[in-house]
């Protein structure tokens, strides 16, 4: 097959494009309202104003007090402020964590640093092979000095959601553990509800935003300690100039993805059902994605090559996937989640990450596959 002109894009699961209305707003906004939000002039105040503006309408959108929405640059951020923040503020009730083994790197890492230079002790939970943690993995490992759960809602690799509803249900009513929920995944895609979740995170470029708009939903009960000082920016605890456009039209961003959200997974799942059918069909192909997971990510391993070949195959074709999450698929190392799975070695380092998203069309995926199907016969002839 000669190369298309046309780019096959299926790593929305890494970014999206930003959609035209979400752009053509926040460029008139970058025009406009270019002075600081923390001026006390009428210019500042405008733009004061409609930041506080876009804080209640998120906080309105997803159930919480507009209080409890805090701004930050991004879900790397977020996540590190929440994990961090929460473990030094609250050290004094006891320095263990519970997570798991297949979190986002952002999470891996700061629990390494919290073990490493602050003597914190972190249970990283085994994954069974559906990608599920359960409640009863989260109860058999509480101890009486646990502070904090932290889960993701869906799973960035292979698209496993978990049950982090029951799990913050269950920590509510008999502990007083925090609950922690990295949702980057899940905002835009599937319902969630935030009511007994302490922290939660996300952030806009995942669902046709702008990039450097992070959010973390803070109950108004939870302290947590600044890892960025400066001015008394949001309430005190996250200083610095507020990108103030991009948190402007966050609300914006947030209200168009949760309003198309049914008809997005409609079209997403029936991609996805004939993908992931036409896969299965070769010999050569292993399905990594849990049978309940989520539609919009599908990952597979090829058995006679791994994912650097196939990727730098497809890419050729102008297709663009990924074999894990763009935070770490430079390191071309196994995907640490496939293995936290127990799957070998050689399954992990095979790992394909196929994103869809409702651009995602018919015509697209038919290519996706002709092309899958000829790079492994070309590849083993």
């Amino acid at each position: 097959m000669k190369p298309s002109n046309h780019n096959y894009y299926f790593d929305y699961a890494s970014t999206t494009p930003v959609d035209k209305t979400i752009a053509d707003t926040y460029f008139d906004i970058v025009k406009k309202y270019y002075a600081n939000s923390e001026s006390t002039y009428k210019l500042g105040l405008e733009v004061h104003n409609l930041v506080e503006t876009s804080r209640r309408k998120i906080a309105g959108l997803l159930r919480v007090l507009p209080e409890e929405v805090i701004f930050t640059s991004g879900a790397s951020e977020a996540n590190s402020f929440a994990l961090k923040g929460y473990a030094l503020k609250n050290k004094h009730k006891g320095k263990h964590i519970i997570t798991s083994k297949m979190e986002h790197s952002s999470i891996i890492n700061a629990c390494k640093q919290l073990e490493e230079e602050f003597g914190f002790q972190i249970t990283y939970l085994p994954v069974p092979k559906d990608g599920v943690i359960t409640v009863d993995q989260v109860k058999e490992h509480m101890r009486n000095d646990t502070i904090l759960v932290c889960l993701m809602a869906l799973n960035n690799e292979i698209g496993s959601i978990q049950n982090v509803e029951e799990i913050a249900l269950y920590l509510k009513q008999n502990t007083r553990i925090c609950f922690f929920c990295d949702g980057v995944q899940i905002v835009g895609k599937h319902p969630f509800d935030l009511s007994n979740i302490d922290l939660f995170t996300f952030t806009t470029h995942k669902f046709y935003g702008v990039k450097g708009c992070g959010v973390l939903i803070k109950k108004k009960n939870v302290e947590l300690l600044p890892l960025i000082h400066g001015g008394q920016q949001e309430q005190g605890i996250r200083g610095g100039t507020m990108n103030a456009p991009v948190c402007i039209v966050a609300a914006k961003t947030l209200r168009m993805a949760l309003e198309s959200q049914d008809s997005h997974l409609e079209h997403v799942s029936k991609l996805y059902n004939r993908l992931k059918e036409k896969l299965s069909t070769l010999n050569q192909i292993a399905i990594n994605s849990p049978k309940n997971g989520s539609p919009y990510i599908l990952n597979f391993s090829c058995s006679t090559m791994n994912s650097e070949i196939m990727m730098n195959a497809l890419n050729e074709r102008n297709i663009f996937v990924s074999s894990q999450s763009a935070c770490s698929s430079r390191t071309k190392q196994p995907s640490h989640t496939l293995l936290a799975m127990n799957y070998e070695e050689k399954r992990a380092i095979s790992a394909i990450r196929i994103s869809l998203s409702h651009h995602t069309t018919d015509e697209e995926v038919e290519y996706l596959l002709t092309s899958i199907k000829e790079i492994i016969y070309e590849y083993s002839t």
